[in-house]
C-alpha cells in the first residue's frame, strides 16, 4: 500500500509503479467515487479499447420460471 500527500490545492500524485501497472498516462481522465468511507479512482478507457474485454464471460443466468 502506498501513501500519498494531498497538496494545498487538493492534488495527489499517483505513484509511478501504480501508474505503470494500470497503464495510466498523462491527461487520462479518471472517474472518482466514494465507496464505504474510501475514495476510488477508476481510469476511463476509450470505448475502442474496451472491445472484447468480456470475452469468455459466462452469460448463462438462472432465471425465475416465469421469465423467458
Amino acid at each position: 500500500m502506498k501513501a500519498v500527500t494531498v497538496s494545498p490545492g487538493f492534488q495527489v500524485v499517483i505513484p509511478k509503479d501504480i501508474r505503470d501497472s494500470m497503464g495510466i498516462v498523462s491527461g487520462q481522465k479518471m472517474q472518482m467515487m466514494t465507496y464505504r468511507n474510501r475514495i476510488e479512482m477508476i481510469p476511463i478507457k476509450p470505448i475502442k479499447e474496451m472491445k472484447g474485454f468480456l470475452k469468455g464471460i459466462d452469460t448463462e443466468v438462472k432465471r425465475d420460471d416465469d421469465r423467458i
